[in-house]
């Protein structure tokens, strides 16, 4: 590419970002250091979020108020950790498209996935068969199997898989509800991830839950590559329980707590079966600690523990900035920064990689590297590019709209386009 052009290139980019109306919000993170002591190109939010400017005060001001108040911190004014978790109702439904209510804020993850399965996995007689894409993250794959052996069954022979067709990257949908259809009256649970954490493929959670009810099956979502990345429905889509964490788009921190989605005509419901904790009890009667378990109504009554104040306050500030950007313009930033970064891969020659990831996508953008996956990435690493790797041969880029500008993205598509240049 000739000086040129690539100094045009820049200024396109740069004129995007004066153009952006969430350019801003930038600002509010923390951008780490690349190898020059400049800051670096983070491309790795569907890994992990970078720090709001505003976390660490958040957190030091509850543990201000622990060194100041102790244990009267749970009811003081202005702290409150006794209800702490209710901060979050509105906000975390908003993300999902849920109803306050049928968010809760707890545990982590893959915590989150087994309390839930324990309600809505319940195999009986011919009904025992778990339905999950081929290729999910290992977690929920080792999640499902130990639920299947918990009940005394055969992960090997309740567990069925539906991946894409031999010389394909993604799901066809019409093959997900075709295999619906040909195990509907042995399915106990439909249970896919809103977005592949590999090839980023956003999967139609409405079509697929209804294809579930219409067979008599239970139908959840891992959505820890979903929530804060895509647009989602899950109360308009009848989701009947959903998980996802919140330390990678949401920017709560390595570890950060968990969340957790249970529609509200199971939130209301409390005869279902569950594991119990004393938090999640009617508040009203809690401390008077009461021989039986009466939960609250909502997503809340499944919470075990009082909440984890420290975690929750980091995700705070992270979720202040959503609310007041809003989904709807995140989502349509993520549309331009992707469309741009891949009209740029795809004006590269070489034959380095190709993008695996359809359009029907969130931020991540997934390359395949045709040789040479995880030198590409040492190389990339040490030009300043933080993304990831994952074995075999696929290099993850996500061009996260509350922090990555398009001048990011342009970066990123010269480096690569520079190593596709001497055939590296």
């Amino acid at each position: 590419m000739s000086e040129e052009s690539r100094s045009g290139g820049l200024a396109r980019a740069r004129a995007l970002d004066a153009a952006d109306p969430l350019a801003r919000y930038r600002d509010q993170f923390h951008i780490p250091s690349g190898p020059d002591g400049g800051p670096c190109i983070y491309l790795c939010g569907n890994s992990l979020g970078l720090q709001p400017r505003a976390t660490a005060a958040r957190v030091q001001a509850e543990l201000a108020a622990w060194a100041r108040l102790g244990v009267e911190g749970h009811f003081a004014e202005g702290v409150g950790w006794f209800d702490y978790h209710e901060r979050f109702r509105d906000s975390t439904a908003a993300l999902v498209g849920a109803l306050p209510g049928e968010v809760v804020v707890m545990n982590a993850l893959t915590v989150n996935l087994h309390l839930l399965m324990v309600s809505f996995y319940r195999p009986s007689g011919r009904r025992r068969k778990v339905m999950i894409e081929r290729g999910a993250f290992p977690s929920d794959r080792y999640a499902v199997a130990s639920q299947a052996s918990f009940h005394g069954l055969e992960p090997s022979e309740v567990v069925i898989e539906v991946g894409p067709r031999a010389g394909e990257d993604v799901l066809r949908t019409e093959d997900i509800l075709a295999a619906i259809a040909a195990h509907g009256p042995e399915l106990a649970l439909v249970l896919f991830g809103g977005v592949n954490f590999y090839s980023g493929q956003v999967l139609e959670v409405g079509v697929i839950t209804a294809a579930g009810h219409a067979q008599g099956a239970v139908v959840g979502f891992d959505l820890a590559h979903a929530a804060g990345n895509v647009r989602l429905s899950l109360h308009d889509d009848g989701v009947d329980f959903a998980a996802f964490c919140t330390y990678k788009y949401l920017n709560a921190g390595p570890g950060g707590v968990g969340c957790a989605f249970v529609h509200t005509r199971h939130g209301s419901s409390p005869e279902l079966p569950r594991f119990a904790g004393w938090w999640g009890n009617a508040p009203a009667t809690r401390f008077g600690m009461p021989e039986a378990f009466v939960p609250q109504s909502g997503a809340a009554g499944w919470q075990l523990s009082n909440a984890p104040i420290l975690p929750m306050a980091a995700l705070s500030a992270s979720l202040d900035l959503f609310s007041e950007a809003g989904m709807e313009a995140l989502c349509a930033k993520s549309a331009k920064l992707t469309g741009y970064m891949q009209e740029l891969l795809d004006g590269i020659e070489g034959g380095l990689f190709e993008v695996i990831t359809p359009a029907s996508r969130g931020c991540q953008l997934s390359l395949r590297v045709v040789e040479g996956a995880a030198g590409l990435h040492q190389r990339l690493s040490a030009a300043g590019v933080v993304c990831d790797f994952r074995r075999p041969d696929v290099i993850r880029v996500a061009p996260v709209p509350l922090y990555n500008s398009f001048e990011d993205v342009w970066c990123f598509c010269d480096i690569i386009a520079g190593f596709a240049a001497e055939g590296v």
